[in-house]
C-alpha cells in the first residue's frame, strides 16, 4: 500500500512539473534538504536509547 501511495505521489510531481523545470529542480533540492533534516532529527532523538534486541 505504500509503495502504491509513493508512486502516486512521484506520478503526480512529475506531471506536475517538466523534468526540465527549475522548479521542479528546486523542489527537488528541498524535498532532499528536508529528509536529510527529519533524519537527522529522528537520529537525534534516539541518542541515548537502548535499542539492542532485549529492548524489544
Amino acid at each position: 500500500m505504500r509503495a502504491l501511495t509513493t508512486a502516486a505521489i512521484a506520478k503526480a510531481f512529475v506531471r506536475a512539473f517538466p523534468t526540465s523545470s527549475l522548479r521542479a529542480n528546486l523542489l527537488k533540492q528541498i524535498a532532499l534538504l528536508c529528509g536529510a533534516v527529519l533524519f537527522v532529527w529522528l537520529l537525534s532523538l534516539t541518542y541515548g536509547l537502548d535499542l539492542s534486541a532485549g529492548f524489544f
